[in-house]
Parts: structure tokens; sequence; C-alpha cells
């Protein structure tokens, strides 16, 4: 998919879901499917959710702007509970969550969430930290570690029976971690992974997006005019 180019429009006019800027982005429906069960760490975990339970949301419709150094994603789909897990606010207590996958570095593998010295980036946006994403890295499952919390800005709204999240970061990180260095008129790996709270997805139990590049989709960051 592509990245449009939105001159003169900053990171934080871009996170309202509903700004002009995305009515005029062309919108990618992309196929989700749950990770399966074999992969979770624990024989409780695996007993809970058996082959087939994971993965409560099936598509997400995904748009992509940047203007010239910083970058967003907007993520629809549909979910009929808004779940925070806070307060006892749902009988599961998780919530709904979203990110944008990057490999950190060539060859790192999607399914396990990177492995060592291969690491995942993502950036991630959950219902109970609205307004503010974080930034994580992963090599390989139960690793993820939260590198920053102030360098991706992510918001989300429900409205009409689903979610529309959109979550960004400067192309160019302030981090000499493992974390993506993007640039308009390059192209890039990426995938989509999205938690279903009122379903008891959390951590490795998510429906994640798998493409045709080793199981990246391609992204391609449109050249500043």
């Amino acid at each position: 998919m592509k990245a449009g180019f939105v001159p003169g429009v900053p990171l934080q006019g871009l996170l309202d879901a509903q700004a002009p800027a995305w009515r005029k982005a062309p919108a990618q429906v992309i196929g989700l499917t749950g990770t399966p069960s074999a992969l979770q760490p624990t024989a409780a975990v695996r007993a809970e959710f058996p082959d087939g339970r994971i993965g409560a949301v099936k598509q997400v419709s995904v748009s992509a702007l940047h203007n010239g150094s910083e970058l967003a994603f907007r993520l629809a789909w549909q979910d009929a509970s808004v779940d925070t897990g806070a307060d006892g606010q749902d009988d599961v207590g998780f919530p709904d969550a979203a990110a944008i996958l990057f490999p950190g570095s060539p060859g790192a593998p999607l399914m396990t969430m990177g492995a060592p010295g291969l690491p995942v980036n993502a950036w991630y946006w959950r219902a109970d930290e609205d307004g503010r994403g974080r930034q994580v890295t992963a090599e390989g499952l139960g690793t993820t570690q939260t590198v920053d919390r102030d360098q991706v800005h992510a918001r989300g709204r429900h409205d009409n029976g689903g979610w529309a999240v959109v979550i960004g970061r400067s192309l160019r990180a302030r981090s000499a971690g493992a974390v993506a260095q993007l640039e308009a008129g390059a192209a890039a790996s990426f995938s989509v992974a999205v938690w279903e709270g009122s379903h008891g997805e959390r951590a490795g139990i998510k429906a994640i997006a798998l493409g045709p590049l080793s199981g990246w989709h391609e992204l391609v960051v449109d050249r500043k005019a």
C-alpha cells in the first residue's frame, strides 16, 4: 500500500480519525488471521485458546499518510464493544488494542514477533491509554518491551459499532535502538495487529495481517512533491 503525501498537515492534525485529510486517503481492506495456538507460551493459555479461537477481528481497513517527516496510519474495524479493562468495566479485563508492526532489522520474522538479533518494532495503541502511544520492540515470543512512551502518538474513536484509530510517529526515530527508520520515497515492510479485549485477547493472543513478503506487507512512502 502507499502512504500519500499531505504537506503542511502536522501529526497532531492527523490523529483525528475524521480529519479532512483522511477522507481523500485511499483505504485498503486487509484480512487478519489469529496467531496459532501452538505459539502460545503456556499449556494453560493453549487450552484456553484452542486452534480457531484466536483472532476475533477478521479484517481491518488501513490508510496511511505522511507530511514529509511524520507518518500516520488510520485503522478501522468492526467491534461492538468498547473494552478498556478498567475498574471492572468488562468481565475479562483486557483492553482493545492495535499496533503497526515493522521489522527492526532485515529478516525479522513476523509471526514470532522477531527472533534473537532480529527484532520487530511495534507502534502500539491501547483503549485504556488513549491519546498516548507506546513504542515496543521484541526479539521473539514473550520478549516484548516498551522502549519509549513519547515518540508514538495514537488516538482512537468508537462510532457506529467500530473503532477508528490513528497511530503515528516521526519517520526517523530519536533512538539508537532497533526501531523502524523510514524515509519518503522508500519502500518498507509493515503489518497490523488487533486485540479484541472482550474476547480475552492480549500479548501474543491477537489477530495479525499476514502478507506476501515473508508474512509482511509492502508500504511505499510517497516522495515529497
